[in-house]
């Protein structure tokens, strides 16, 4: 099983589209994949129809003094083979909590243990805090997924995300690979081309060749949560996750393959 954090500390960078279309895109490759909501603000939740009164039973539960299994929150969606986990607003009182419990830090990476799970990969869409929920997906992550809006003023929420996800590998017996995804890319302006270069300069082969364009057809999530009979997705956004995919799963590849 794989685990991804879809993860930066800039909000409005595509990070709950990222999930949904990667989520998806793996869907359609035949493999069962899970996807856990960590934001307070529960746009993937929302994605999948899900009312926010009363608050649905998620990822609050796995926090609790006898945490719930995490396969018995997952839900199922329209897509096969494709489950989600709730965020509740409740997750932003988690921060209060951790100073009088400190074993809360571990508290995802020990819910994804979990025998009953079964999928192939888990993808989680994290708040753009650098906080507790975060250093918890970092912690139990796999591989770090940072999408970035091809912007001046993102590029500093990106440099810090890195940094992050460096001292969290430092603080493990594992690498946390990274994969930076640039995002609501606009060919026609000086800033997007600019800003494109100075990530891909920085990074290198970190940093995905392309860039996910900007596209109305992802201003709505919850296309992505419908149905679909083929990997045939409407619109350059949809079709440049996919590629997006290809990259990353060929990143994994060269990755294991270089292990001992």
């Amino acid at each position: 099983m794989q685990i991804w954090a879809v993860a930066n500390q800039k909000g409005g960078v595509g990070k709950t589209t990222t999930t949904l279309a990667l989520g998806r895109a793996l869907c359609l490759r035949n493999k069962r994949v899970l996807l856990i909501d960590l934001d307070p603000h529960a746009s993937l939740t929302r994605a999948f129809g899900v009312d926010e009164f009363p608050p649905p039973s998620g990822v609050m539960e796995l926090f609790a003094d006898t945490p719930a299994a995490l396969h018995a929150l997952a839900r199922h969606s329209q897509l096969p083979g494709l489950h989600y986990v709730c965020a509740q607003p409740a997750l932003a009182t988690l921060e209060r909590r951790s100073a009088s419990a400190p074993g809360l830090g571990l508290a995802l990476q020990k819910a994804l243990k979990d025998p009953a799970l079964g999928y192939d990969h888990v993808l989680m869409d994290c708040a753009p805090q650098l906080g507790l929920l975060m250093i918890n997906a970092l912690a139990a992550a796999d591989r770090v997924v940072i999408p970035t809006q091809t912007e001046p003023l993102a590029l500093h929420g990106l440099e810090g995300m890195v940094r992050t996800a460096a001292m969290v590998e430092k603080s493990r017996s594992r690498p946390l690979p990274v994969s930076i995804v640039p995002t609501l890319h606009d060919r026609r302006t000086r800033a997007g081309m600019e800003s494109l270069h100075t990530m891909q300069k920085r990074h290198g082969a970190l940093v995905w060749e392309d860039a996910v364009a900007l596209d109305t057809k992802l201003s709505s999530p919850a296309l992505l949560t419908q149905p679909a009979s083929s990997d045939a997705y409407p619109g350059r956004g949809l079709s440049a996750y996919r590629r997006v995919l290809e990259w990353i799963l060929a990143s994994e590849f060269e990755h294991c393959g270089a292990l001992p």
